[in-house]
């Protein structure tokens, strides 16, 4: 089986991907929303809401376990893998690299949550690929949250928040952040002819490379917050009518 966890609905974009590319997997899907959101949280704090997570999905059989949260990954993935080495992990980090490649202006634009930016496996990536390259970091907070939320007048407001970013030069966006996934449409919108380089599908194939794809195509649910609202967001967002456990 395969476990999944974020502090919400941003890992729905990861798991819609993976999904897409094994149908017959069984799926166990964490939403951590009791801790959300986990991007203007310490690193401390997530570090242990990440263990926690792991530790219940192993328990529930998950032998492999998908952290499909940047800012999720960014403060625990090194930690959680030492202390599972039973469990194939995946996660999440900043497309800078494939960023990088793409740009032609030489000034990159990340969006990410604050917490995202503030692990230093952001500045290794950083360090590793972006010779030559202006990597600019722009934190976009409250941006999970109105996802989680719904977000009916996202677009002029991303407009606004992504102008400092154009007026810079950025021609490459990436989405560091799950959530933002959600948001692709008005964000290529509102920066008409950039480049935004989103991982999910990316992530969605190292998932296959590496987890058991048997099983019987089962996605199941579970959050520690209200499941009822769960379930709308799953709706609203997938377009899929699923039940929903609520787990301590």
């Amino acid at each position: 089986m395969i476990g999944f966890v974020d502090s919400g609905v941003g890992g729905l974009a990861v798991l819609r991907e993976t999904r897409a590319l094994l149908p017959d997997a069984d799926i166990l899907y964490l939403a951590d929303q009791a801790n959300a959101p986990y991007g203007m949280q310490t690193l401390e704090e997530v570090r242990g809401f990440a263990e926690q997570a792991t530790l219940w999905l192993v328990g529930q059989g998950a032998e492999t376990v998908v952290v499909a949260c940047n800012t999720a990954s960014a403060a625990a993935l090194g930690h959680i893998r030492a202390r599972h080495p039973e469990v194939r992990f995946v996660g999440m980090e900043p497309a800078v690299k494939p960023a990088v490649a793409a740009t032609r202006s030489g000034v990159v634009g990340v969006l990410a949550t604050p917490a995202t930016f503030s692990a230093t496996v952001f500045d290794d990536l950083v360090g590793r690929y972006s010779a030559g390259i202006d990597v600019i970091a722009h934190p976009c907070p409250g941006w999970a949250r109105a996802v989680e939320d719904g977000w009916p007048d996202a677009e002029p407001a991303i407009t606004a928040h992504l102008a400092p970013l154009l007026e810079a030069g950025v021609d490459t966006l990436v989405i560091a952040c799950t959530h933002y996934s959600f948001l692709d449409d008005a964000i290529a919108r509102a920066a008409p002819g950039v480049t935004v380089i989103d991982p999910a599908a990316a992530v969605a194939r190292q998932v296959a490379r590496v987890a058991d794809t048997a099983g019987a195509g089962v996605t199941t649910y579970v959050t520690t917050g209200d499941p009822t609202r769960f379930a709308a967001q799953i709706l609203r967002l997938l377009g899929a009518t699923a039940e929903v456990a609520a787990v301590g």
